[in-house]
């Protein structure tokens, strides 16, 4: 323990660079005024994990940390699909969550969004649709209005994209 803690102080704290920050913020006065203009101030984002492998949920949570805060652009991410003006599907859908995603899309109140998110939403990805336990993609099974690619995307993609599909 004593090793470990002596290792710490020694090397310090590593972290990447802040680079991205003009733009973010640019990015944030966007988004929040496209949020203001077309939701009266508050975007409800419901997150469903269709069967990813967990990086672009990884992501998602990375768009609330103190850092990106989200929050503070006027969107926030609900539990419940009827209180929702977005869904953010992650993954290929499975087998086992076809029916979940079509009911999750059915339960949201229209009109409603819908983001792909990573290269898996996209196109099964790494998993492939020729999987015997993959359904296919999201536009597969539910309506798509925008993708967002990479794997994972990185936070300032995901913002990118909720705001692309915002603005239609």
């Amino acid at each position: 323990m004593l090793r470990i803690l002596h290792q710490i102080f020694k090397i310090g704290t590593v972290t990447e660079p802040l680079s991205e920050s003009n733009q973010l913020e640019i990015l944030g006065t966007q988004l929040e005024q496209a949020v203001r203009k077309h939701f009266k101030g508050s975007l409800a984002i419901r997150a469903v994990d269709a069967g990813s492998c967990n990086g672009c949920e990884l992501e998602v949570h990375a768009t609330n940390n103190p850092y990106y805060d989200i929050e503070r652009f006027g969107v926030h991410f609900t539990a419940s699909p009827r209180f929702a003006d977005m869904l953010l599907v992650t993954g290929p859908v499975s087998c086992n969550m076809e029916t979940a995603l079509k009911m999750t899309y059915d339960a949201t109140p229209a009109p409603k969004l819908v983001v792909a998110m990573g290269d898996c939403a996209a196109h099964c990805g790494v998993f492939g649709c020729d999987n015997y336990a993959v359904a296919g993609a999201v536009a597969d099974i539910i309506p798509v209005d925008v993708i967002i690619h990479g794997c994972p995307p990185t936070p300032t993609d995901i913002i990118q994209g909720v705001l692309k599909a915002i603005q239609g």
